[in-house]
């Protein structure tokens, strides 16, 4: 399954690389303006003094007092707050969570978004970056994960900052400093599950045993499995490939899907989830390694043609080479998962460079609060029938 953002406890997000100051830094600065479309990234675009800015806190057709929070006179672009909305859209709330907003928390990005219109600007982005990237128009609607509680309660794993003294935190968005809080609404009340459609997974949870990737919200692993198997729709007998498999979620349905006649291979880069993807997945080819090697030269002679593959990188996409190991084996069919709207949209490119069209492409509210959506894209070679 694909794995989550890079971060550390909740709110952490990605911290802004250290640069040479571009002129007089420009934060604090206020000015009135519209706001714009939303971006990826959590944000919307607004401009001023004729420069991109991009602005948390807002909502498109807002008109708000802005706050610059990153910039300097020099720079193309700046990061801002909404700090004081004039005109409000109709789908702004009252953030549920007393620690979303300004200069607080920066786990969550949307809790001032009505859920339904949450899901509205995520299937803009996808929607955006397929356009801008794969030069495709594609209709997306966001489908809702049974697992959480209107947007809240659905992080099975959670961590926190520890404060000297007792107590905990979350970090402010792209920063070191902390916000003291006392509990985090998306926290779910239980852990995660690890049994899938009636069969139990061993997943790797201790941070010394090299914990395994499983995804937080609770229905995610059905909500994919589904996804996956719908779009591929496998036969027995046929061969599968599993790349990035993580501890053998989707090799295990592959695996019954395909049958005693068929075969399945998993390639996982984390040791100790490609031991226990053997161990949860008995009847499958484990490999052990990065997954453009072992497609080069780590499978057996067999493994040269392959039926349907599964794609599940991490956030960075699978890129170019992998891609082409893919194409290579003459795939009637690839399920691409991907957390990353423009890693899957530059991806479904260099697959359209080789003959393979997007058939179909779903998307799920795994992450509600946040900017982030999970994808299940269908590319299917051209001159094949979809079944």
């Amino acid at each position: 399954m694909s794995r989550p953002p890079a971060r550390g406890p909740r709110g952490q997000g990605r911290r802004p690389r250290t640069r040479t100051a571009r002129g007089a830094s420009a934060v604090g600065r206020r000015f009135e303006t519209e706001v714009g479309p939303v971006a990826h990234g959590g944000h919307c675009v607004a401009r001023v003094e004729d420069r991109v800015v991009f602005v948390r806190h807002a909502l498109p057709g807002e008109r708000v007092i802005l706050e610059i929070t990153e910039g300097t006179e020099g720079d193309k672009f700046w990061r801002a707050d909404a700090v004081e909305i004039l005109t409000a859209s109709p789908d702004r709330v009252s953030a549920p969570c007393p620690y979303a907003g300004p200069g607080l928390c920066g786990g969550c990005d949307f809790q001032h978004v009505a859920v339904p219109a949450q899901r509205e600007l995520k299937a803009a982005v996808v929607r955006e970056q397929l356009r801008r990237l794969a030069g495709l128009d594609v209709d997306v609607t966001v489908e809702a994960v049974p697992g959480d509680q209107d947007g809240l309660r659905w992080r099975t794993r959670q961590r926190y900052v520890d404060l000297p003294g007792g107590g905990r935190a979350m970090r402010k968005h792209r920063s070191h400093d902390v916000v003291p809080v006392e509990e985090c609404l998306l926290e779910a009340p239980g852990g995660p599950s690890y049994d899938v459609r009636g069969r139990a997974f061993e997943v790797a949870t201790a941070p010394d045993e090299g914990a395994s990737f499983w995804q937080v919200h609770p229905g995610a692993p059905e909500a994919l499995v589904g996804a996956v198997l719908a779009a591929l729709d496998p036969e027995p007998g046929e061969s599968a490939l599993d790349l990035y498999a993580g501890v053998g979620l989707f090799s295990r349905f592959l695996s019954e899907a395909v049958g005693p006649t068929g075969r399945v291979a998993a390639i996982e880069g984390d040791p100790t989830a490609s031991a226990l993807s053997e161990r949860n997945c008995p009847d499958v080819l484990a490999r052990a390694g990065d997954v453009s090697s072992v497609l080069a030269e780590g499978l057996p002679a067999e493994w040269g043609h392959a039926d349907l593959v599964v794609l599940d990188p991490p956030r960075a996409g699978a890129k170019r080479a992998v891609v082409e190991h893919v194409v290579a084996r003459g795939p009637r069919a690839v399920a691409y998962v991907a957390c990353d709207p423009a890693a899957l949209a530059r991806d479904v490119a260099i697959f359209a460079e080789h003959g393979y069209r997007l058939t179909s492409l779903r998307a799920f509210d795994l992450f509600p609060m946040t900017h982030h959506v999970e994808c299940v894209a269908l590319l299917v070679r051209s001159g094949s029938e979809v079944r």
